[in-house]
């Protein structure tokens, strides 16, 4: 989800789509925050 919301920023920058860039800026926010809170308990710790 990471990479798809930095594929998505960068093309909508490159192509003057805002759309495009507002959907990647959100994909990205939400999957760093996946990424770093733990789910269902687990400890898992990704850097």
């Amino acid at each position: 989800m990471i990479i798809l919301g930095l594929v998505l920023l960068l093309i909508g920058l490159l192509a003057g789509i805002s759309l495009l860039t507002t959907i990647g800026a959100i994909l990205l926010v939400v999957g760093l925050v996946l990424n770093l809170v733990p789910i269902g308990g687990t400890r898992r710790r990704v850097f």
